[in-house]
């Protein structure tokens, strides 16, 4: 019997790693939804390949192009994520959710009703909103993957294992693009440095947040939210290969090493088939590479976010939401040459000084809309400190 997924934003990277993923195995699934913001051939293109019959488009405009073009009468093509409820009659096998920033909360929380497995890739959801979305879980008895390889690492290898035998976890960083540069070069970085990450192929924004370290300040948050951890027991270790993802440090003295090919296919993969034995091809063991292992604490002069770590309110809060739509909108700034690289620390310091979001530490997030006003309003407050 063929299993039936949807993926929410199939067009980005999660979610073609993905769709690559499932062409080799096309005979055992059945897509019932893909998703896009815009990029609305590639999402056609999908749909008639694997005879997916919806859609949802939530760009309006790449919405009634996509309504135009398409000829295919099989395929309905929907413009927001409350057509879940017209899509999904009953539970499907699997939900990738792949949506990059806030505007992924609102479908992630809303399709774990119809789902008896969902794979997250969604930082913001967790950061913001991870407990609506335990509460959902637990409601629907759906069951959850984390996606990023340092959380699927983590989830791997405490399967098994009581969170009270853990002593401490350690997420790997690579540095990023600027590892290597002194604080001085940092200074007078130019942008095409920024972009440039020497092990992964990403998006701008989050080559931009792994240049920050401020990609691992979530990580951190996330794996403290997932694994109902504190922040004393996790830990940024730098590691420029990018081939160890987590350290797992037990009180009964062992240690467990994850690592793996420095590619996301591998969490992608195991997520889809985390309840069958399938295997995936992979490299051998580098033991060139694990004999080359390089590992050092974080230089909080080069990479001073990290220490917003310290900061962070122990309970969930509004205060994280402040965190990521801050940081969001100063990365857009940077983009749009609208303020330096040297800016984005700085500004963000400033702004989660401010008293009114202080208070928000002692807010706990209750709704999804409450999330998506409070992003709203910290994001025009940033750009009008940056004027």
């Amino acid at each position: 019997m063929k299993k039936k997924l949807a993926i929410l934003g199939s067009t980005g990277s999660i979610g073609k790693s993905l769709i690559k993923i499932i062409k080799k195995d096309k005979k055992n699934f059945k897509i019932e939804l893909l998703t896009a913001k815009k990029n609305y051939r590639e999402l056609l293109n999908q749909a008639k390949f694997f005879n997916v019959k919806n859609i949802i488009i939530t760009n309006e405009k790449e919405y009634k192009i996509a309504k135009l073009k398409n000829k295919n009468k099989g395929i309905k093509i929907y413009n927001d994520f409350k057509s879940f409820k017209k899509i999904f009659s009953k539970k499907i096998d699997y939900v990738m959710s792949a949506i990059t920033g806030i505007d992924g909360l609102y479908p992630t929380i809303n399709i774990i009703k119809y789902t008896k497995n969902i794979a997250i890739a969604n930082k913001e959801s967790i950061i913001c909103a991870w407990n609506l979305i335990q509460k959902e879980l637990k409601k629907n008895k759906t069951f959850f993957i984390p996606v990023d390889s340092e959380h699927f690492s983590i989830w791997y290898a405490l399967k098994n294992n009581f969170k009270s035998s853990v002593r401490k976890i350690f997420i790997t960083a690579s540095g990023g693009p600027l590892l290597n540069l002194s604080i001085e070069e940092i200074k007078n970085v130019k942008m095409t440095k920024v972009l440039k990450h020497p092990n992964w192929k990403m998006g701008k924004k989050i080559t931009i947040d792994s240049s920050t370290l401020m990609n691992k300040v979530f990580e951190i948050i996330e794996a403290k939210k997932i694994f109902q951890l504190k922040y004393k027991d996790l830990l940024i270790l730098i590691h420029p290969e990018s081939y160890v993802h987590a350290l797992i440090d037990y009180n009964d003295g062992l240690k467990k090493i994850i690592a793996h090919d420095t590619t996301m296919k591998i969490p992608i993969f195991n997520s889809l088939y985390h309840d069958t034995n399938k295997s995936i091809k992979s490299k051998k063991i580098d033991f060139k590479k694990l004999n080359n292992l390089n590992f050092s604490e974080v230089n909080y002069e080069k990479f001073p976010l990290v220490k917003i770590i310290n900061n962070l309110p122990d309970k969930n809060s509004l205060f994280e939401t402040v965190l990521v739509s801050a940081n969001d909108k100063l990365v857009e700034l940077y983009l749009n040459k609208r303020i330096k690289y040297t800016d984005i620390p700085t500004k963000l310091n400033l702004i989660l000084k401010l008293d009114e979001f202080l208070r928000l530490k002692k807010r706990y997030p209750h709704r999804i809309d409450q999330i998506y006003k409070l992003n709203k309003y910290v994001r025009l407050k940033v750009e009008s400190m940056c004027v």
